[in-house]
């Protein structure tokens, strides 16, 4: 399982990441790990609550870790904590490893490779807190996969996922030209894609997405659920930039014949580093996105 990002991902361009088989990770790594980057202050401020429920964790897993940048964020949260980031791609383990070496973490992280749910049974020992970033709605059947998250959280340990929230928006509603409402119309097109994705997972089964509802079936108690939001406004760094471009690139890739015509001439214009209006050059350009968090206990 490997996020599509932010990733840290998102099933909407390459953050939140979700496991499509045809993905080249290794290929996908560096982008994945530069957008879970720019995401980091949204991250901080996730996990900070967390910390504010759960003391002194000994076992922190991170589900679905991609490169590693959360779990390495968990590491500088929880300073007496094991960090394992599991994944079913090792070059984004491999990332992730490295990048706890760089960060001076390496003695307490270790990496576990396959495939959610069924890989957790591999860990050696309850886990104090355990956190998936848009892995669950990967699993066909969600529900299910919960459980099994579930059941390997210690007694008292915390199931924090990281679902849903609002889509991201990088441009005005009019940018003077094509119709207004550009990023309204790829969301409904992402939505019916993210859909049929779900509907042709194995075992895929329909689910009302009330996660609270989904953790308390798991068997876990005390839900509670926060937003987070990343807001970087015009004038955006470079990074920032970057991103938008990426991401907008994606979108024309994957979801481009599911638009008319006139959106895809628009979404090629914004693309075109020559043209001025591009989101290249564009000073109006900003990020805004909205991740939400779920978490619940397990019984003493």
């Amino acid at each position: 399982m490997a996020h599509e990002h932010e990733h840290e991902h998102d099933h909407r361009h390459t953050h939140d990441h979700g496991h499509d088989h045809d993905h080249d990770w290794a290929e996908l790594a560096p982008l994945l790990e530069s957008q879970a980057e720019l995401f980091t202050p949204l991250y901080e401020r996730a996990l900070n609550w967390l910390a504010k429920e759960v003391t002194e964790p000994g076992l922190i897993v991170d589900a679905g870790s991609g490169p590693g940048v959360i779990a390495c964020l968990f590491a500088e949260t929880f300073p007496g904590a094991r960090i394992v980031a599991v994944d079913g791609s090792e070059p984004l383990l491999e990332r992730a490893g490295a990048r706890a070496g760089r960060q001076g973490v390496g003695d307490r992280f270790d990496t576990l490779a396959g495939e959610l749910p069924e890989v957790l049974g591999e860990l050696d020992y309850p886990a104090d807190l355990l956190w998936a970033s848009r892995s669950v709605h990967h699993l066909g059947d969600q529900a299910a996969a919960l459980a099994a998250c579930a059941a390997r959280l210690a007694p008292g340990g915390t199931l924090a996922v990281m679902e849903g929230g609002l889509p991201p928006r990088f441009l005005p509603r009019d940018i003077g030209f094509g119709r207004p409402g550009l990023q309204a119309r790829v969301d409904a097109a992402e939505e019916e894609r993210f859909g049929r994705m779900r509907a042709e997972l194995p075992g895929s089964v329909a689910v009302v997405e009330d996660w609270p509802a989904l953790l308390a079936s798991a068997g876990l108690r005390h839900a509670r659920s926060r937003t987070f939001l990343l807001d970087l406004p015009a004038p955006v760094t470079d990074r920032a930039r970057a991103y938008v471009v990426t991401a907008l690139t994606r979108t024309r890739e994957v979801i481009g014949e599911d638009l008319d015509a006139d959106d895809r001439a628009t979404l090629d214009r914004l693309l075109d580093p020559d043209d001025k209006a591009s989101v290249h050059h564009r000073p109006d350009v900003f990020v805004l996105a909205a991740h939400t968090v779920h978490s619940a206990v397990r019984p003493v």
